[in-house]
């Protein structure tokens, strides 16, 4: 009942916390009857008038009360060890899942999902393995130690306290099939809400340009109404079984008691046992009433694991690969052909070679499939049909950490961290000193900004670079591949969306690179790669032509066409201004 095995197996770790949980909540239940049975002596004498050992009674009475204390300390410790192993677990392998899929984990799930799994869903299974699953093992076992106790006074009364003790957990499984259905719309509706927040916070200054923040909080109200109704139903459904739960509980304990007064009043068992079973029946349906009234928590952590084993289930590459060592002398595409989807091919039977400290330049117009190149070169997508060569060695069969490496990316999102300058270079290469660092600025046209600021190298960066401006952002982005000293380094429309001045001191940087480093510079403007060693002219996903600027100049190709109509909008632009 609500036991997710591949949960509790993932979890190993939690498993033996939450069985000695289980053994001091029993321990406890031995304590309480050794407290019971001693107030029911006690007050069994005083009724009949028999003569009673006072102090022998009172001392075990007194153990067993410094047992319970003792146990419930420990039963807190143990659940929450049980419950931080299992969160810590989990986190664990949803981020070295995520890691291992890199940057295309977005292709299969929300980032705003994996935040909210992260978070908030595996806290939601901190009480599934603290409160729960105690609970749950404990439950089965109260009743049989009960019975078996309680049977040496009233074998008959035990029997039938023992045999409605089940129908509580028959109560629970006819809400199960609702509950699992309205916990998965519940939860669904929870993230579906969540993703909706974040993309609106994100895009704020989007949603007031265009004045349609309005219709945004519509439609966040709506969702928010919808989560709310699901929510009410839940709240309902646990209300609604909790009651029927306590009719149970408290009507099996009055049987109990009332076959116990029977039997009293038939000379069968005497006042202390009579007391002692009235005191106890309910001793026998409160452990599966209180797992009851969990189950809403189980619900809700099942739901939550469902959407994490969802994505630690995504499929990957699982050839056998291994590290790339030495440097490399070329890279090779052979016939590679790519689609995001099976029915749309972005690149066609592309065929490349790149030399080292060769600067190569992949060109063409947006949607031509420039940046799949980019992606499939950083082991971010793989390509089905066709190859890519590391000197001679298959770039599938190359480890993904050793390719990064190896290549570095830089492209029109490179994030900036929220800390400082220093915190952002340091991500390249933790152990530069402070001249190595000004070095790295210096060849990203950058440094005379980062000197002018008055806490140099320790000036705040803000959350997303948010207290720099774009080419400000692109430039400490450039500084930062620059520091890591990849034998590769993309340039993937690396100067895209930034002022005119801040581009042309990103592309001096890069032509000063020349030479020292295999160079891939991808954009769609041509004027920037001119002084590229071979040119690839990408159109509808192949390679239309490919050479020096002055060589597809003079094919008068399209290399030449883009080039002409991009000189007469910068004309025309400059006439207009």
């Amino acid at each position: 009942m609500m036991l997710n095995k591949r949960l509790i197996s993932l979890c190993a770790k939690s498993k033996k916390y939450i069985w000695l949980s289980v053994a001091v909540k029993w321990l406890a239940l031995i304590s309480n009857i050794g407290i019971i049975s001693s107030a029911a002596y006690l007050i069994g004498a005083v009724v009949t008038g028999t003569p009673a050992s006072l102090l022998p009674v009172c001392v075990v009475a007194a153990v067993c009360i410094a047992v319970r204390f003792t146990c419930h300390l420990f039963d807190s410790r143990f659940s929450h060890k049980a419950s931080h192993q299992a969160r810590q677990t989990l986190r664990t392998n949803l981020f070295d899942k995520l890691l291992s899929l890199g940057p295309s984990y977005t292709q299969h799930v929300a980032s705003a999902d994996v935040v909210q799994m992260a978070g908030e869903g595996i806290e939601t299974l901190d009480n599934y393995f603290a409160r729960y699953l105690p609970q749950f093992f404990y439950a089965m076992l109260a009743p049989i130690t009960l019975f078996a106790i309680l049977s040496f006074i009233s074998l008959k009364t035990a029997a039938i306290l023992l045999v409605c003790v089940p129908l509580i957990p028959l109560s629970i499984v006819l809400f199960m099939k609702i509950a699992k259905r309205i916990m998965r719309k519940y939860w669904g509706n929870y993230t579906d809400l969540a993703g909706s927040f974040l993309e609106s916070l994100r895009g704020l200054t989007e949603l007031k340009l265009f004045s349609a923040d309005e219709k945004r909080h519509d439609r966040l109200n709506e969702e928010a109404e919808g989560f709310r109704k699901t929510t009410m139903k839940v709240l309902t459904m646990q209300l609604n079984s909790i009651t029927i739960m306590d009719i149970i509980a408290y009507g099996g304990a009055a049987t109990g008691s009332l076959v116990a007064l029977f039997e009293l009043l038939a000379g069968k068992i005497g006042m202390a046992g009579f007391l002692t079973i009235v005191l106890l029946s309910a001793e026998f349906f409160l452990p599966l009433r209180l797992l009851g009234s969990f189950f809403h928590v189980a619900t809700t952590g099942i739901a939550a694991s469902e959407k994490i084993f969802a994505v630690l289930d995504i499929e990957e590459d699982t050839r056998t690969t291994k590290p790339l060592s030495g440097k490399m002398s070329s890279i090779t595409l052979k016939g590679l052909t790519f689609g995001y989807s099976d029915d749309t091919a972005v690149l066609k039977d592309i065929n490349m070679r790149i030399l080292k400290n060769e600067f190569i330049a992949i060109a063409g117009e947006s949607g031509c499939g420039k940046s799949t190149v980019a992606a499939l070169l950083t082991k971010m997508q793989h390509a089905p049909d066709g190859q890519i060569f590391f000197d001679q060695t298959d770039l599938n069969e190359i480890d993904s950490a050793s390719v990064l490496q190896h290549v570095n990316l830089l492209s029109t999102d490179s994030h900036i961290f929220s800390g400082t300058i220093r915190d952002n270079l340091l991500l390249a290469k933790p152990n530069a000193d402070d001249r190595v660092l000004l070095t790295a600025l210096e060849k990203a046209q950058l440094r005379d900004f980062v000197d002018s600021l008055p806490g140099g190298l320790d000036a705040q960066t803000g959350e997303g670079g948010a207290l720099l401006s774009g080419g400000q952002r692109q430039r400490l982005a450039l500084a930062r591949a620059i520091l890591a000293e990849r034998q590769v380094m993309i340039f993937d429309e690396a100067t895209s969306n930034i002022d005119c001045e801040s581009e042309e001191l990103i592309w001096q940087s890069i032509r000063a690179l020349q030479g020292s480093r295999t160079i891939i510079a991808i954009s769609h403007r041509l004027a920037n790669l001119r002084c590229a060693d071979c040119i690839y002219m990408m159109k509808d996903g192949k390679i239309a032509e490919y050479g020096s600027h002055e060589t597809l100049l003079a094919a008068n190709g399209e290399y030449a066409d883009m080039l002409a109509i991009q000189r007469e909008l910068e004309n025309y632009r400059e006439q207009a201004s």
